[in-house]
């Protein structure tokens, strides 16, 4: 049995142990065979924050100098506000799961738009049909990913307003995406 008590443990094995689930938790939403669903309703924000982080900087070093830290700002900003309009809106619905569950499993389910970014930093402007089709299934995997997770936590008549605010959001990120903020 682990030993519960981490005061004593060193910063360094804290860290690993944290990057460890970080790890985990993406390969669930990367690949969804590998974990249970329920496996992200176990909280942490430190790997929503380190994939908006990473998205936030992505999107503000193809901006224009004068503009980075303005679209990193507003990444920033509105990653965390769209999560937390959705998932007010699925509380109010009655879902049974806490805020902060909500606003991890939205947080992880944006790696696969994270993914899309980075790639499409790579894709020359000329090719924007094969970044709109990088972007159009990064949607659907973050869609899906997260879907997964809201799956009969609120009554079944009710799901589609859960769902429709949680499409809504991911589109929102795939147009930062696409355009590049």
């Amino acid at each position: 049995m682990e030993d519960s008590n981490t005061l004593d443990e060193p910063i360094i094995s804290t860290l690993l142990r944290d990057l460890k689930a970080i790890g985990r938790k993406i390969a669930i939403v990367a690949v969804p065979c590998l974990g249970r669903d329920n496996e992200l309703r176990d909280w942490d924000l430190w790997g929503p924050l380190l994939l908006c982080l990473i998205m936030a900087i992505v999107l503000g070093s193809n901006a224009t100098s004068e503009q980075s830290g303005t679209v990193f700002s507003a990444v920033f900003a509105l990653v965390w506000l769209g999560s937390a309009v959705v998932t007010l809106n699925a509380k109010f619905l009655g879902a049974k799961l806490s805020f902060f569950q909500i606003v991890c499993v939205m947080g992880y389910c944006i790696a696969p738009m994270v993914l899309a970014a980075l790639l499409s930093l790579a894709i020359p402007t000329a090719f924007w049909y094969v970044k709109t089709l990088l972007i159009g299934v990064a949607w659907l995997w973050s869609t899906w990913g997260s879907l997964r997770f809201f799956r009969g936590c609120v009554k079944p008549a009710r799901e589609v307003l859960v769902v429709y605010p949680l499409c809504l959001f991911y589109s929102f990120m795939s147009w930062m995406v696409a355009v590049g903020i």
